[in-house]
């Protein structure tokens, strides 16, 4: 009965050593499929021009202030052709958007989104345009005319405005002016 115990344990040890090659077999089978590419998507009927229109709205992640369209790092090759299987793939440029923004947030965006605190970026400016062509518009309509170039120094002795106070200029003031005029005019 000794040697049937033995031969027993000697097919059991060889049964479990043949399932043991045959499941690293089949693992080693399984794992060479799942390391296979997956099938690369038909992006022929994408031109660069569409690509470019969706990336010259996107700026790059990894560079600061570069669109997407014109950075030559090789990430941004990688992003313009991951939006070139997406346009491939029948997604829409507001998906392909989303989609950054998603991965890295709303700071790939050419223009901020039209919501929250980002309201100001679009009032701002027209409002400020505005305000500058009214104020403009009131220093102009204020401002008082230029007396003619020929005048002499004496027809404007006759002419002296009264200062702030409602007071005329004292006549020794107006002399000095005059005198002063005269002599820059000689100069």
């Amino acid at each position: 009965m000794r040697v049937n115990k033995f031969t027993r344990i000697k097919t059991i040890l060889l049964s479990l050593l043949w399932l043991a090659i045959i499941l690293f077999v089949f693992f080693i089978m399984v794992s060479n499929v799942f390391a296979q590419e997956p099938t690369p998507v038909d992006t022929s009927g994408i031109t660069d021009d569409q690509v470019n229109a969706i990336a010259k709205q996107l700026y790059c992640p990894v560079c600061e202030n570069i669109p997407l369209d014109v950075c030559p790092t090789q990430a941004c090759a990688q992003w313009r052709d991951l939006i070139r299987e997406k346009l491939a793939l029948g997604w829409s440029e507001k998906q392909i958007k989303n989609y950054f923004v998603e991965q890295y947030g709303e700071r790939v965006l050419g223009a901020p989104p039209v919501k929250g605190i980002n309201w100001f970026v679009y009032i701002i400016p027209p409002l400020a345009i505005l305000a500058g062509g009214f104020i403009l518009y009131k220093a102009l309509r204020t401002r008082k005319p230029v007396e003619s170039q020929g005048a002499t120094p004496d027809s404007h002795a006759s002419t002296v405005e009264p200062d702030q106070t409602g007071e005329q200029p004292s006549e020794a003031y107006v002399k000095r002016l005059e005198d002063e005029l005269r002599k820059r005019e000689s100069a």
